[in-house]
């Protein structure tokens, strides 16, 4: 079968089983990869492919999921992260938009918008109850800060390989970077607040809390609240922009993240008892482990579908269209985004196909690469691991995520071109 077709029917399939059927979607991606494997006619290659998939998943997220929900739950069981959202609504005329603003300083500082949503979506959970607000606005408002920054801003991962691919100059794009995704981010939030205001206002499933629980008497201070979040920023920051071979260690997310949750463990057995502390953690464990096992199938789908070769095929159909030359770059970005998911993935393959067509295409480097960045935020869909990250933590229905996150991202990317082909009309 044809690559396109069984990429169709990929996406299909899995919206059936997750949205109509309510099947997990661990197993709706799993069972969607097997058989897209076989339609493609790679029946040998599909087990190892979904293995494969899954592994890389497992191993560059596992870590920061688990340490983050273990961060988040005791920031949300000991009142620090409550403590957060009312020191943001107290300095913020728009607590939702100090939150967008909040993803988007952190996300390419910290090198990856999945961890700085992590970090900071216990503080969401207190701004959505604090204000009355739906989870899928508070959680849309960050994520989309979140995006903004790290599909567009250098020396974010998504645009640091594609820049040198190019040879252009870091200078020549930060500042323009920063512009054309402080625009978007702020569209994105008005989009949340425009379309996405009348969502579940229902608790969280962490926010119904027995009443002889240890919260109910007293709340931590703010050393204890922002420690576990400050302190490993502060090492990866320093990682990111120093030399020193200390941070080369406890700079990386996943050591800086574990360091913060032995700062959060010590302060709530202190204030709060160990037994209190270790429950936390058990129940932060095994909340983590359904979210890890959502992002390997989605890892499972988006190597499957990259092993049937549609990525390329999209790739040509698009290069010998009839197409504006600011859209090509755009649109095979789009194709590979669709196809695997990650868009760090599409950033190191997409300039492959199009730098040979620079030439043609006429234009600027740093039109290209804009071009390229702003097809990065479509179509996120149910093999982005961010995807799944951002339901289950913000216990979201997969209709709200396609309606905010893919429908959003879409908006984002449109919004991130426009302004690339203004800035291509007024500046070059």
């Amino acid at each position: 079968m044809q690559p396109l077709i069984v990429f169709v029917f990929s996406l299909i399939l899995i919206l059936i089983l997750t949205a109509r059927f309510r099947i997990h979607p661990f197993l709706g991606l799993l069972l969607t990869s097997v058989i897209a494997g076989l339609l493609a006619g790679e029946a040998s290659d599909t087990i190892e492919a979904v293995t494969t998939g899954m592994g890389n998943v497992f191993s560059n997220f596992a870590i920061i999921i688990a340490a983050g929900s273990i961060i988040g739950i005791i920031l949300h069981r000991t009142g620090g992260a409550r403590l957060i959202a009312e020191d943001i609504i107290r300095i913020s005329v728009k607590p939702l938009f100090g939150l967008n603003i909040l993803g988007f300083i952190f996300s390419v500082p910290l090198m990856c918008c999945i961890l700085a949503y992590v970090i900071f979506i216990p503080v969401a959970r207190e701004i959505k109850v604090k204000q009355n607000l739906p989870k899928v606005l508070t959680a849309s408002t960050l994520v989309f800060g979140t995006l903004a920054s790290y599909n567009l801003v250098y020396p974010s991962p998504v645009i640091y390989s594609a820049a040198y691919e190019l040879g252009i100059i870091q200078s020549d794009i930060m500042i323009p970077g920063i512009i054309i995704a402080f625009i978007v981010s702020f569209i994105s939030y008005l989009y949340a607040v425009k379309f996405l205001s009348s969502g579940d206002k229902s608790s969280f499933i962490n926010d119904i809390q027995k009443k002889d629980e240890h919260t109910d008497r007293k709340m931590t201070g703010r050393i204890p609240a922002y420690s576990p979040i400050i302190i490993p920023v502060a090492f990866i920051f320093t990682d990111v922009f120093t030399d020193l071979a200390l941070f080369d260690i406890i700079g990386e997310p996943d050591m800086a993240l574990l360091i913060g949750v032995i700062i959060s463990f010590l302060f709530a057995s202190w204030q709060f008892g160990l037994e209190n502390a270790r429950n936390w953690i058990e129940k932060a464990i095994k909340r983590s482990g359904v979210v890890i096992l959502d992002m390997c199938g989605g890892g499972a789908l988006g190597a499957t579908l990259a092993m049937t070769g549609v990525g390329g095929e999209m790739g040509r159909l698009l290069t010998v269209m009839p197409l504006p030359a600011i859209v090509v770059p755009f649109l095979i970005a789009v194709a590979i985004q669709s196809v695997q998911g990650s868009r760090v993935v599409t950033m190191l393959v997409a300039p492959s196909i199009v730098i040979p067509l620079v030439p043609e295409l006429g234009m600027p480097p740093e039109i290209v690469l804009f071009s390229m960045a702003s097809g990065t935020f479509l179509i996120s869909h149910f093999n982005d691991p961010f995807f799944w990250i951002y339901k289950d933590l913000a216990e979201l229905e997969t209709s709200e995520v396609l309606k905010s996150y893919t429908l959003g991202g879409a908006l984002m990317g449109v919004t991130s071109l426009g302004l690339t082909g203004l800035a291509y009309l007024l500046f070059y």
